[in-house]
């Protein structure tokens, strides 16, 4: 049986509801204050609150193309001041999510700023990415929430998308190991790209694997199929489908946020 020392913040069947920021001062496309970046992000997250998500997870979306590994300390300064903005304005469970794959900008963030977790992208093992190769450095995740006396649960990828993995080709296998030997405290499985469908036979084959471990989808619920997921998954991870137009850089649009609220209960 599965058991991991944070306790999982996001309850049964729970709905994550992204907060996409605006290119980042310092990242190629940046063009806004921080100030205006910090408006945007909090108008999503009270329109994801208003509309009933459970959660909310922060992600440097617009930062594109991503640091492999580490970001700039001025990343992490700028995702640590709306990080705190939104969880003094918003009282949902929040995530921190540092793309590409900065885990322990992530754990630092989510610590300083009351956080209940991270996503980790890769946890455990090697995949090639747009990036280029990149490994996963359970260990130093792990020893460095153990230093700061962090309670932040890990929710890592498996088979993340946006890669190709190169060290163990079967999502049932990566599973345990990221939940066993990673010691990860719930898993992701998406679909190959953002906002593109995850294939609910690869859901199936990671709570098979790891009985016990919270598996979370990590693309593509929509209000069509959120029910099914829902009958699988122990929640989902939701972005593109709550947006304008179904544009994932676009703000939330608060009738499509309710709607998918509504579809899923």
């Amino acid at each position: 049986m599965f058991s991991a020392t944070p306790s999982n913040p996001l309850p049964a069947h729970a709905l994550i509801g992204m907060v996409h920021l605006a290119p980042l001062p310092g990242s190629p496309a940046s063009r806004q204050s921080l100030q205006a970046i910090t408006a945007l992000a909090l108008a999503d997250a009270r329109a994801l609150r208003q509309a009933g998500f459970d959660a909310l997870m922060v992600e440097n979306f617009g930062d594109a193309p991503f640091r492999a590994t580490r970001v700039d300390p001025h990343t992490v300064a700028a995702m640590t001041i709306i990080a705190r903005a939104i969880r003094e304005e918003v009282d949902l469970p929040l995530g921190i999510n540092v793309l590409r794959n900065d885990a322990l900008a992530a754990i630092a963030i989510a610590t300083t700023c009351g956080a209940g977790f991270v996503r980790i992208n890769v946890h455990c093992g090697v995949y090639a990415t747009d990036q280029g190769i990149i490994e996963g450095r359970a260990d130093d995740n792990l020893r460095y929430r153990q230093a700061l006396g962090s309670q932040v649960a890990i929710l890592a990828d498996v088979h993340v998308k946006h890669a190709r993995p190169l060290s163990s080709s079967s999502i049932a296998d990566a599973a345990e190991e990221t939940a066993y030997r990673g010691r990860a405290d719930a898993l992701i499985v998406s679909g190959v790209a953002t906002g593109k469908p995850t294939d609910l036979e690869d859901v199936r084959a990671v709570k098979a694997a790891v009985p016990g471990c919270p598996v979370y989808v990590g693309s593509g619920a929509t209000a069509e199929n959120i029910r099914q997921i829902l009958a699988i998954a122990d929640g989902a991870i939701v972005g593109t489908a709550v947006k304008q137009d179904g544009r994932t850089t676009a703000p939330v649009d608060p009738a499509q946020a309710a709607a998918f609220v509504q579809a899923a209960r």
